[in-house]
């Protein structure tokens, strides 16, 4: 049956052309999913990474104030001039003095 189908269409030369369409819409479909699923993954791999980055700046930064309010303490320096200097308030200078201990 299938080389019957097949004789049909090779000697039909509109039913040639259409089969000749339709694998190359099935070949071009593909090819598009193929790249929107590449594109797609590009996106979220450059999404991720940026997300990641701005995570560790703020831990990075967090961590940074933590350890220049710690030497301030340290040096005996009252917490007025440190609140002036670092430009944090009272409750965040507190809180971070409560997470270095």
């Amino acid at each position: 049956m299938a080389g019957e189908l097949l004789m049909s269409i090779s000697q039909d030369e509109r039913e040639r052309a259409h089969f000749r369409s339709r694998r190359m819409y099935l070949s071009d479909l593909e090819s598009n999913l193929i790249t929107a699923k590449r594109n797609g993954y590009e996106e979220g791999r450059a999404e991720g990474e940026a997300v990641g980055r701005a995570e560790g700046e703020a831990v990075g930064r967090a961590e940074g104030k933590q350890e220049i309010l710690r030497s301030l303490l340290e040096s005996g320096i009252p917490i007025e001039m440190i609140q002036a200097a670092i430009g944090l308030s009272l409750e965040e200078i507190e809180e971070l003095r409560s997470d270095t201990t």
